[in-house]
């Protein structure tokens, strides 16, 4: 039994985990009680819900608790071995320059979407969600935490959150590992031991990870399940338009912004959605662009033709900033909505503000699961109500998927068309991409599980 299971398509898979988890959800709605509270912009069930409401929210918390578990380790490695290969690449500041312009391109060119989207649907005035559902979440977002949160408070930014763990800040682990990555290649030969274990962790860590991503099914029905159980569709009822209309703006990145730029540069916008399937596949699932980062920078690497040497970099680099979905059409349309449902009036000022937090504030997504610290960042920023954030979190987890499905599209998408503007991309491997059936690893290289074209037991 389990060996024909291995034999099913991964895809499959996943649509399977989908399908099963709606019925699950459905059928826990119907047992009674869901009660729960948020805590982070997430559901936990309180001592009121049924067993498979709890089951299913365990499930989900459990795969999404995995891939944050790994994320330390994979940021910190990760970096650090995509700085030390820069030394590769003669034109490295080059590169970097122009992955950055590119990220803040693509996300003008999200954001405006996104408040074009508000200003035409008009989603706060055309929703029926209870007013009594507003609250300020637990977790915020400021300019001023933001610039403090780039200082580490010790070498890795850890710290105790209150319950016994340890949490972690993400802009500071990138602070940490790009310092350690640029050190690394000032010191030269001395280093080459210390960047040679490194290289060693990061293949090491990217295969648990492979595990865990194996695992994605299952937690497709817990996350599934859980938002259909906890949510229903009175919800969607009550925030229609404003989920019509973000998945409208996504839909729009996706498949006219992404292709038309790709077209531009001479490339099949065909050939580009082949090859970065898998990743946005995942990412879809899963809701964690850290969680995606070996499926994107793989597939960026052996589908797309992009070299290793800057792919390391860039890829990386887009998982913890290059946010199109959370960063850029998600925050403009719900602090379009909270305006509209507070009768607070939007300048013209207020607009270019919403442009200038998207495009410059985007890092503080922090590539993990959700978008409520930058909605928060947002909506201080625009003086608008904290309590705004707590009439959208019935659908956030529907949305959250779309969200990261679209970063980590525009994750490969960018160092893609840089590489094609500075002569590097592989054209040969990019035009002979074929829709990729994956994600189980099945070759070595360097170190690391290659190709993901054909699925294999693990």
């Amino acid at each position: 039994m389990l060996a024909r299971l291995r034999r099913v398509p991964f895809a499959v898979q996943v649509l399977l985990g989908l399908v099963v988890g709606i019925s699950l959800g459905l059928v826990a709605r119907a047992m009674g009680p869901v009660d729960g509270s948020f805590v982070d912009g997430a559901l936990v069930p309180g001592t009121d819900a049924n067993w498979l409401t709890s089951t299913l929210t365990t499930i989900g918390n459990t795969f999404v608790g995995l891939l944050r578990a790994i994320v330390v380790p994979l940021i910190v490695t990760a970096i650090i071995v995509s700085i030390a290969n820069l030394k590769q690449v003669s034109n490295a500041a080059r590169l970097a320059g122009q992955t950055l312009l590119w990220f803040a391109i693509t996300s003008l060119i999200a954001v405006s979407i996104g408040i074009g989207l508000g200003l035409l649907t008009q989603p706060g005035n055309r929703s029926s969600v209870d007013a009594g559902l507003a609250q300020a979440p637990a977790t915020t977002g400021s300019w001023w935490d933001f610039l403090t949160g780039l200082v580490p408070a010790n070498f890795l930014g850890l710290e105790g959150n209150g319950d016994g763990g340890v949490s972690f800040n993400v802009l500071q682990l990138i602070v940490v590992s790009v310092a350690i990555g640029v050190a690394a290649l000032k010191v030269g030969a001395a280093a080459d031991p210390f960047l040679s274990v490194t290289r060693s962790v990061l293949a090491i860590v990217q295969k648990v990870l492979w595990w865990v991503i194996l695992l994605a099914p299952l937690g497709t029905v817990g996350l599934i399940g859980k938002a259909v159980a906890s949510y229903g569709w009175e919800s969607l009822g009550s925030l229609g338009v404003f989920v019509g209309a973000v998945y409208a703006g996504l839909a729009i990145v996706l498949l006219v912004v992404y292709p038309v730029l790709l077209q531009l540069h001479g490339l099949s916008p065909v050939r580009f959605y082949a090859g970065a399937w898998p990743a946005i596949q995942l990412a879809f699932v899963s809701r964690s662009s850290i969680g995606t980062l070996p499926v994107t920078q793989r597939v960026t690497e052996t589908e797309l033709g992009v070299p290793r040497s800057y792919a390391s970099f860039a890829v990386p680099l887009g998982a913890t900033t290059k946010m199109d979905g959370c960063a850029a059409i998600y925050p403009a349309l719900a602090a379009i909505f909270v305006a509209e449902f507070f009768d607070v009036d939007l300048s013209v000022t207020d607009y270019l503000l919403i442009a200038l937090v998207s495009v410059v504030g985007s890092a503080a997504t922090a590539g993990v699961t959700g978008a409520v610290v930058m909605l928060t960042l947002t909506l201080s920023t625009l003086g608008l109500p904290l309590a705004g954030v707590g009439l959208l979190l019935a659908v956030d987890p529907i949305l959250d998927m779309g969200r990261t499905a679209t970063n980590v599209a525009g994750q490969a998408l960018v160092p893609t068309i840089v590489a094609k503007r500075e002569g590097l991309l592989d054209l040969e491997r990019f035009r002979s991409t074929r829709p990729a059936e994956p994600l189980a690893p099945v070759a070595q290289q360097d170190g690391v599980d290659g190709d993901l074209r054909s699925p294999q037991p693990v």
